[in-house]
């Protein structure tokens, strides 16, 4: 049995998917909540084999109730960037996070939680998932969510450091932009592929934010964008490898424009780019990271030697095989 949390959400339905095809008992934590017709979370997991739904609020009896799972992923999060409820995500981000783990640690049961990219904040100090107490204090997230997760990583990296006991197999993992299927109730979270695919649709120009810094051009800010799929794969990677812990970079180690992205978004659909630029929302300005990169050398040296998706099949693959499909879920 594994139990995931966030479990009907974007990254936590794909692994669960991935789970479930590999004959897997998969117990879901999450919320499902209401949404636009067509559009809600139970969609994510309603062609998969799943043991059951749990409700958050429900999950500490059941873990005192039930048989230890054989490993918990933690991927329920406030992943909201903008949200300014510190309480709540405090709350949900970290309290919970490092609730679980010293669970986790007292029970002999693996934990693999999400971190994020958001840590490193505007990337003046690297892109290095470095797990060292000094390293990580240098690091200055830009947003709320960013802290939350990067609270997350200091608090356990101190436990360590002060030789507490942890899981038998711990992974933190810092998701740089990832794209792919199942995200249509993030809303405005979800990915600029889905925000871009659905512009274009309509029949008007995509639109990108302008830069506000003179040495960028408009549109090529740069991301490590990474297909869902490769988050997967690390994942089972490391279900799979017992002994290998962690906080570990998950992205592609290359940083792409958005302009490349927007260009093989109407590449998938052949038709030709039409791109608008636009000014950035106000809430954004001063917490939008202009480049992100994922160090990949730390998960590499622990022995996964999967190949990321290159950018322009990753959305092809997304836009032909799902976003344009009448039932676009996995």
């Amino acid at each position: 049995m594994y139990l995931v949390t966030g479990g009907a959400g974007f990254i936590g339905s794909n692994l669960v998917a991935a789970l479930c095809e590999r004959g897997a008992e998969v117990l879901v934590c999450d919320r499902l909540r209401a949404g636009d017709p067509g559009r809600e979370k139970w969609r994510n997991i309603a062609h998969h084999n799943i043991a059951g739904i749990l409700p958050p609020e429900r999950l500490w009896s059941w873990l005192a109730e039930s048989p230890k799972p054989e490993a918990i992923f933690h991927l329920g999060a406030v992943s909201d960037t903008t949200v300014t409820d510190g309480d709540l995500v405090a709350d949900n981000n970290l309290s919970l996070t490092l609730q679980l783990w010293s669970w986790c640690a007292e029970h002999g049961v693996r934990l693999i939680y999400a971190s994020s990219a958001a840590t490193y904040g505007d990337g003046g100090h690297g892109f290095e998932d470095d797990a060292a107490p000094d390293f990580l204090a240098r690091l200055r997230p830009l947003n709320l969510y960013g802290w939350s997760k990067h609270a997350t990583d200091r608090r356990i990296a101190d436990l360590l450091a002060r030789g507490h006991a942890a899981p038998p197999q711990w992974a933190g993992l810092k998701f740089f932009n990832v794209y792919g299927p199942n995200e249509f109730h993030k809303g405005r979270m979800a990915s600029v592929v889905l925000h871009k695919f659905r512009q274009i649709m309509t029949g008007a120009p995509a639109t990108l934010f302008r830069s506000d810094r003179d040495n960028i051009a408009d549109g090529e800010q740069l991301r490590d964008f990474v297909h869902v799929d490769d988050c997967v794969s690390v994942m089972l990677w490391l279900l799979d490898h017992p002994g290998t812990s962690g906080l570990f970079n998950v992205g592609t180690g290359t940083a792409r424009s958005f302009l490349d992205l927007t260009r093989a978004i109407y590449a998938a659909l052949d038709k030709p780019a039409d791109i608008a630029f636009i000014e950035m929302p106000a809430d954004l300005q001063g917490k939008y990271q202009y480049f992100t990169q994922a160090r990949m050398d730390r998960l590499r040296g622990a022995g996964y030697e999967g190949q990321s998706t290159p950018l322009e099949e990753g959305v092809r693959r997304y836009v032909q095989d799902f976003l344009t499909q009448p039932d676009p879920y996995r």
